[in-house]
């Protein structure tokens, strides 16, 4: 194995889904300003948009987020034909 191939900067972060503001604890080596306080402990907090805990694939609920109305007006054109 090579040496002083990883980062040194490896600690455990906190993970928050923004979605449905649930926190996880891992290690990390992403950079960050952000920290958040749990259980009186301050760990550098990571922001993602989804994570396996509100994913449709992993929950099994079905939630469609269009911001756009590209959804709608695709039914809207196509909705005629069979």
């Amino acid at each position: 194995m090579k040496k002083d191939i990883h980062p040194t900067s490896y600690r455990v972060c906190a993970f928050k889904d923004m979605s449905n503001e649930e926190v996880f604890l891992t290690k990390s080596c992403t950079q960050t300003r952000d920290e958040i306080e749990i259980d009186g402990v301050k760990y550098p907090l990571i922001k993602m948009e989804i994570s396996s805990s509100s994913h449709p694939f992993f929950t099994g609920k079905v939630k469609l987020v269009d911001t756009a109305g590209r959804v709608d007006k695709f039914m809207n054109k196509y909705k005629n034909r069979k």
